[in-house]
């Protein structure tokens, strides 16, 4: 298993990319900016992009894993690859996600605790309502872990 960083053509793994972040207009935000990881493990299993946010904030802008290795812990070794790669130079790991009942659980066994949220985020900036688990994503809900 290997963790690089992709330095270019960050949109070929866009499929990844959707899995999180299901707009393509609202990836382009954050992707030139951001600094993108793959986890391969004879194949690119999981990806993230993290951005620096100031005030010694790193936050995990898109993290996916693809659907036929969900479950088997890539996810959670990425975020313990920024932990330890980060951790020296930043005090909080962040990342926003929606109050799902997948997410939310998985981010708080990581070490994640809930900070705060922004209300009518998903409603306000997607063209479309998303759902995960049936449940309407609505506000934006992070979640932090101090490094």
């Amino acid at each position: 298993m290997k963790i690089a960083e992709v330095k270019e053509h960050k949109k070929e793994y866009l499929d990844l990319l959707l899995l999180a972040d299901e707009q393509e207009d609202m990836i382009d935000r954050y992707l030139d900016r951001g600094k993108m990881y793959i986890l391969d493990d004879d194949g690119v299993k999981c990806e993230c992009v993290i951005t620096d946010e100031g005030n010694g904030v790193l936050e995990i802008k898109n993290i996916a894993t693809a659907p036929e290795s969900q479950g088997k812990g890539y996810a959670k070794c990425m975020i313990d690859f920024l932990v330890s790669t980060y951790g020296s130079r930043y005090s909080i790991l962040q990342v926003g996600t929606g109050d799902s009942p997948l997410t939310i659980p998985f981010y708080e066994k990581c070490g994640f605790v809930r900070s705060h949220s922004i209300p009518g985020f998903f409603t306000e900036n997607y063209d479309h309502p998303i759902y995960e688990c049936g449940v309407q994503l609505i506000d934006m809900v992070y979640l932090q872990k101090k490094l």
